[in-house]
């Protein structure tokens, strides 16, 4: 039998080691920072949960990407999250139970039984801001402002945002009549955008012809605005509901516009993802180097029902592992300053020390037998002695590159 390598990580699992850890980690609290700006509180739901809690809302369509064992305790089935937001969902519904609209946040590790096709990462660091209580296209709006800004103090640039609105599917599967295993086929097919298996389908469904129509017209309506102008004649015949969903679609839309007049928006009426919790206007954002979305996000009312209370609820979230890589490749990530201080028994070394530490800067302090300058170390500076005193002197060197330090810091 081969003896398995210690050192190996399951397939899927990685570990982050110091640079990135740290470049991870400034985001994080930047990201953060900025949601408390906007009002978002920050809650930290359990990594492990009860399955039913985990597999409400949109947690049904990650069933098969749970981790489930059982709990020794209760005998209960429980399941290691590989989503927070219907945690985050039961927060707002129960914990928190207020009429008002609530803005929260959360950032933590989740858990896939399979990688992504594109990262291969089975465990994403979900970052993520949800709203609840409040209906309307504005509180649309605020979250996918949120998120560009997120995407931004990324490092990330030329984002381009994509919008759908998984309403109009909804109700044109309503006024056409269609049973749920003819909407359930049907959506699987425009999903796929399968032209010909739709036409195929159509051909059998006993709807009426202009509904047979607009069904097929769907997958064409894609791009920038020319793509509801187009929608508008298309479904000229459809319900109300379906041209409301058209009309909070465009007036999202010009909002965002407004706020980012460069950012490249378009429309796609057929983009279903999330159909089976989402109830409004879905959105993704995108960047060239990367072939799917790097952040997304949409309206899934209702989802706190099973925990007492439905709210209406908009939110996004994101990979910050994902955010973390990208966003080191858009900026040269600024070098910090780290001093290094000798082995001495000294109390004055001992106070600068502290001093130093207690200002926000890092000291490393060297070790009785330890091998290593302070450049090999990739210091940046080094504690020396001056008669009684010790001031920080600035190294110079390809590996220690000179960092500046604050004047007050350059003298005992």
């Amino acid at each position: 039998m081969q003896q398995k390598d210690s050192w190996l990580l399951p397939d899927g699992i990685e570990e982050i080691l110091p640079e990135e850890a740290q470049h991870l980690e400034c985001l994080r609290r930047k990201i953060l920072d900025t949601f408390a700006c906007w009002g978002y509180e920050l809650v930290i739901p359990p990594f492990i949960d009860y399955l039913d809690s985990l597999l409400t809302g949109s947690g049904h369509d990650l069933e098969l990407q749970t981790f489930k064992l059982t709990d020794q305790i209760s005998g209960e089935m429980l399941g290691v999250r590989a989503d927070m937001t219907p945690q985050v969902a039961r927060i707002d519904a129960h914990n928190l139970n207020v009429e008002w609209p609530t803005r929260l946040c959360y950032t933590g590790t989740i858990l896939h039984t399979k990688g992504d096709p594109l990262e291969k990462t089975r465990s994403p660091m979900q970052i993520g801001a949800e709203l609840y209580g409040h209906s309307g296209k504005e509180s649309d709006v605020e979250v996918i402002r949120l998120m560009l800004e997120m995407l931004a103090m990324s490092g990330l640039q030329n984002v381009h945002l994509d919008l759908g609105h998984v309403g109009i599917y909804r109700a044109l599967s309503k006024q056409a009549e269609l049973c749920d295993a003819q909407e359930t086929e049907l959506f699987d097919v425009l999903q796929r955008k399968a032209r010909p298996e739709l036409q195929e389908l159509m051909a059998g469904y006993g709807i009426a012809d202009e509904l047979k129509a607009m069904f097929l017209k769907l997958p064409e309506l894609h791009g920038g605005k020319e793509a509801i102008v187009k929608a508008r004649a298309v479904l000229l015949t459809a319900n109300d509901e379906v041209k409301q969903a058209l009309a909070d679609l465009e007036a999202i839309a010009e909002k965002l516009s407004s706020s980012f007049p460069s950012l490249p928006i378009s429309f796609d009426l057929a983009e279903l993802r999330g159909y089976h919790y989402h109830t409004g206007i879905v959105f993704a954002a995108f960047v060239p180097s990367v072939g799917r979305e790097i952040a997304r996000g949409g309206r899934y009312d209702n989802i706190g029902a099973i925990f007492g209370r439905a709210r209406a609820a908009t939110g996004f979230s994101a990979d910050l592992k994902v955010l973390s890589v990208l966003g080191k490749i858009a900026y040269q990530k600024e070098q910090r300053a780290l001093i290094y201080a000798p082995y001495l028994d000294n109390a004055a070394l001992n106070e600068k020390i502290r001093d130093l530490r207690a200002d926000g800067l890092a000291v490393v302090q060297q070790l009785p037998g330890q091998t290593g300058t302070a450049q090999e170390l990739r210091c940046t500076a080094i504690l020396e002695q001056d008669h009684q005193n010790w001031f920080v002197r600035t190294l110079s060197s390809a590996t220690a590159p000179c960092v500046a330090l604050p004047p007050a810091l350059m003298q005992s």
